[in-house]
């Protein structure tokens, strides 16, 4: 599914209805300040809308996949003690997430985030899948326009 006829909101609302999730987040990488910029969230508390506004690369589920460059998954984000996970991701009730950058060839534009409120360890067909979704945006993603965002 390409967002050229739909907002951001809409393509990450249909995306986690493909994965039969119920939370997600869209971010942007900014050039400027190697941050991840949120383009698009749905199923986030509102008390964490200030932390996840702005991501700094290697820090927390969508930080680590964006520095790695690869998926990052956990079964159960409650009891995970990995340190990946920020304490106050528990706040969203997720359980099963997995979040995969967002890649124009090797070139980061950002990522994307899937989550569960349920335990689960995601397929690698899942995690193919939504790579191949998420490399499916990254040259609009990459350069911002006022009609996507």
């Amino acid at each position: 599914m390409s967002p050229t006829a739909l907002s951001w909101h809409d393509f990450l609302s249909q995306t986690i209805s493909d994965f039969g999730c119920t939370t997600g987040t869209l971010h942007r990488l900014d050039t400027a300040d190697q941050h991840l910029k949120l383009v698009a969230h749905q199923g986030i508390p509102e008390a964490l809308m200030p932390i996840i506004q702005s991501i700094p690369m290697g820090k927390g589920i969508a930080g680590v996949a964006a520095e790695r460059k690869e998926p990052v998954e956990m079964c159960n984000l409650q009891t995970d003690a990995s340190g990946v996970a920020k304490p106050g991701a528990k706040q969203t009730q997720v359980q099963g997430t997995l979040a995969v950058p967002v890649l124009d060839g090797e070139r980061l534009c950002g990522t994307l985030g899937i989550g569960k409120l349920m335990p689960y360890d995601f397929t690698a067909e899942e995690k193919t899948r939504l790579l191949e979704i998420a490399s499916s945006i990254a040259s609009q993603l990459r350069t911002p326009t006022p009609a996507m965002d």
